[in-house]
């Protein structure tokens, strides 16, 4: 009997096969599939939902920094959480003479270490109800939760819901948000 399949052949496909499923069990962001072996600013740059966040990173010069090692937990804000900041207020952080202060809202949305979903429910659960986020910004905002979904609420009382978790990066995890926090200014 003749074989159909040699053995290099049948391996190609099984790794192929773990590869695609490794990718499809990160979500889709912004209709761009994200993959666990990109980094940060690699995966954020294909998510249409994404696009006012790329460019304020880029005019924060932060795009270096989030390609960098981390690991990073990114709270990751979309257009549409941009679009309800106050008129002008994106424009206005965007200018060459603003770069400190959205240098400052951008990194109170970065922590220093990689938190998955899992890990953000066990510290607000062994909290009792409440964790503090510190971020490399400089702000500390309290993670919490609204049913099964985590919140993040910013030093001005504003609150963030994670719309998407568990976004794996080769240097961290970004979980989308829908409202951008701010710290106290």
């Amino acid at each position: 009997m003749k074989k159909l399949f040699s053995p290099a052949l049948i391996a190609a496909a099984a790794l192929s096969a773990l590869a695609t499923s490794a990718y499809a069990e990160n979500p889709m962001v912004g209709g761009a599939p994200m993959f666990a072996d990109k980094n940060i600013v690699e995966n954020a740059v294909n998510s249409k939902d994404h696009t006012t966040l790329v460019a304020a990173v880029k005019a924060a010069g932060l795009v270096e920094t989030l390609q960098g090692p981390g690991p990073f937990t990114v709270f990751a804000p979309t257009n549409a959480a941009f679009d309800a900041l106050p008129a002008g207020t994106v424009e206005t952080l965007l200018k060459p003479e603003n770069k400190d202060q959205l240098t400052r809202i951008l990194t109170c949305h970065v922590v220093g270490a990689e938190a998955f979903a899992n890990d953000i429910n066990k510290m607000i659960a062994d909290d009792e109800g409440e964790h503090p986020v510190k971020t490399v910004g400089g702000c500390t905002f309290t993670a919490k939760h609204d049913g099964d979904k985590i919140t993040i609420t910013d030093e001005n009382g504003s609150v963030a819901t994670v719309t998407i978790a568990d976004v794996d990066q080769s240097n961290g995890v970004i979980h989308v948000i829908d409202k951008v926090l701010l710290p106290k200014m």
